[in-house]
């Protein structure tokens, strides 16, 4: 089967975790991030140190780190290929490399680009930077204004690949997922 694949793609804490929580609650298949479980792996095996800014703009070798996250997302991207689910839903997408390697002002190559254009989602949602419920922890680094930024870049990188990305307002995770449905429906 062929499921739709759905990113649930945003800044730094915009409720993309708990969204992605509550639809696998009610049954939808999700692929979780993966940044974050490398970040607590790297953090864990002493590769980190103690972070107080993005992993990204740290690790002694960016491109590698940004190859590792690409090649996991890919992973998750493939194994959705085999599920028998209608729709399945990602937090954040291949092209969120991109994003994040332009907001830090790295290089990459075409191979990078190549990746993200050949492996296409069905329908990119990016939730907006708010305030209220902006928070920092141990594997969010970004201050409000950085995450405004990388926003910009997410939407950009989104838009360069030739998404229609749809914006999704903030509400309850009830109502955003009331809304995505409905988007999903329409669509």
């Amino acid at each position: 089967m062929n499921p739709k694949r759905i990113v649930i793609t945003g800044g730094p804490s915009t409720g993309k975790t708990s969204l992605i929580d509550a639809l696998e609650k009610d049954g939808y298949q999700c692929f979780h991030e993966v940044i974050r479980l490398m970040t607590l792996k790297a953090k864990q095996n002493g590769e980190l140190g103690n972070l107080t800014t993005n992993p990204i703009a740290t690790v002694s070798d960016p491109m590698a780190f940004n190859e590792k996250i690409i090649d996991a997302r890919l992973t998750d991207y493939n194994a959705s290929e085999n599920s028998d689910a209608p729709i399945v839903f990602f937090d954040r997408g291949i092209p969120d490399v991109l994003a994040y390697m332009d907001y830090f002002k790295q290089t990459y190559d075409e191979a990078f680009v190549a990746i993200a254009a050949n492996h296409r989602y069905d329908t990119v949602f990016l939730l907006p930077i708010w305030k209220e419920i902006y928070v920092s922890d141990s594997e969010r680094f970004e201050s409000y204004e950085e995450a405004l930024a990388i926003h910009r870049h997410l939407k950009e990188s989104y838009t360069a690949l030739g998404y229609g990305v749809i914006e999704v307002p903030k509400a309850t995770v009830e109502n955003r997922i009331a809304f995505i449905l409905t988007q999903l429906e329409a669509n």
